[in-house]
Formats: structure tokens, C-alpha cells, sequence
């Protein structure tokens, strides 16, 4: 497309309702950079910490300090923040806090979770979504894109969703997966993932990120 946009995509998800694809889908229609796991190189950039840190605390709670520690020692700024006072779950949030800043800084993108609509707060350029899914549906894709049994699949999908729930719910001030907590929450079972990336589009025109007309 010939028309740069000027917004930054969230996507909260639960666990088998295609946030993934649907977040490579937008960046492909709107001509912009995809971030997931790519977060997770720039925080170690950011914190100099390794990126094997990051990666075994991906998106998972602590109960090692208060979330309003956390946001002071945010606003002191990280690099400032006495090490002693800061534990390396603190540093780790604090580096993909930044990171997520950032990235959104350096200009239009779509960023799936890592409470990256929460970071984002205020940003004008912000359309956060949130995707769920019916139970079963989810299970089947599960158990289809990871080669396991359908039993294994309701144990990740209800293991992987409750750390997701706990870590947003921890790190905000806002619930994972409520409609209060995002501008729009679409079913992937009920719309599909082309379904709910057309919505998401629709949703970003009528809050006048994009343009009106065919994308």
C-alpha cells in the first residue's frame, strides 16, 4: 500500500485463538514491522542482560516485589534504579517496558502481548485488541500446530493462559481479557483470523488511525 500508517496494533491473546497470525496478517496488509518474540532481543539490548533471561520469564508472573515498586523504579529510570533494591524479574519487566517503548517510538508497528497496550497508554497511535476463542476451538488448533493430543492441549492452553492472566493482571492496572481493558475484543472462532484482521483494520479507521477505503 502506498499510504503509511500511523498507528502501533496491540494484541492481548489467549492461548490458541490465533493472535499470532492475525497480528502477521495486519503487519502485512499495513506494510509494518511485526514484533513477538523479537521484543525479547531488544530488551536484552536495552537491559545488556542474555536473551535466555528473557526468554524463561516470557510473559510470566513474579510474586517477588509490588507493582507499584516496579512503576517507581520505572519512573527513577532503569539505569538509575539501585541494583540492590531491584530483583532481576524487576529488571527483566522493566527491559521489555523500554523495549516496547522504543520500538513503538521508531514508528508504526503491530506488538503482540507483553502488556505492550498498557506500556503504550495515552499513545494516541494506539488501537489495542484483544483476541479470544471458544474453548474446543482452541484446543483443536492447539493440538494441530503442536502435534499433541487434545488432552496435552487443554493443559497448555489452561497452564500458558493462567500465566498470561496472572503476569498482565500483576504488571497493570487493568484485567487481562476484560472488554474494559482494550478498545476492541473479537472471537477468532466466530469472525476467523482473516475475519478478525479486516475487523481490526475496520476499527482502526473508524477511530481515524487509517484512512476510509479499501486497504
Amino acid at each position: 500500500m502506498d499510504y503509511k500508517p500511523n498507528l502501533i496494533i496491540t494484541i492481548g491473546r489467549q492461548t490458541g485463538s490465533g493472535g499470532r497470525e492475525v497480528a502477521r496478517l495486519l503487519a502485512e496488509r499495513l506494510g509494518v514491522p511485526y514484533y513477538d518474540k523479537e521484543l525479547l532481543e531488544k530488551a536484552a539490548e536495552v537491559s545488556g542482560l542474555s536473551r535466555e533471561l528473557f526468554v524463561a520469564r516470557d510473559e510470566k508472573p513474579t510474586n517477588s516485589f509490588l507493582y507499584s515498586l516496579v512503576m517507581d523504579g520505572y519512573s527513577m529510570g532503569y539505569n538509575n534504579a539501585p541494583g540492590a533494591a531491584m530483583s532481576l524479574d524487576h529488571k527483566i519487566f522493566l527491559a521489555q517496558f523500554e523495549a516496547i517503548k522504543k520500538v513503538a517510538a521508531e514508528g508504526p508497528c503491530v506488538i503482540v502481548g507483553r502488556c505492550a497496550d498498557y506500556a503504550l497508554d495515552g499513545d494516541p497511535r494506539l488501537l489495542s485488541v484483544f483476541l479470544h476463542a471458544d474453548f474446543a476451538f482452541r484446543v483443536k488448533r492447539v493440538a494441530s500446530e503442536n502435534g499433541i493430543s487434545e488432552n496435552k492441549a487443554r493443559e497448555l492452553i489452561l497452564k500458558t493462559d493462567k500465566k498470561r492472566s496472572s503476569y498482565y493482571n500483576y504488571y497493570t492496572d487493568k484485567k487481562w481479557g476484560s472488554s474494559f481493558s482494550y478498545d476492541i475484543c473479537l472471537s477468532s472462532s466466530s469472525f476467523g483470523t482473516e475475519g478478525c484482521a479486516e475487523s481490526i483494520l475496520r476499527a482502526a479507521q473508524m477511530k481515524k488511525l487509517l484512512p476510509e477505503g479499501e486497504l
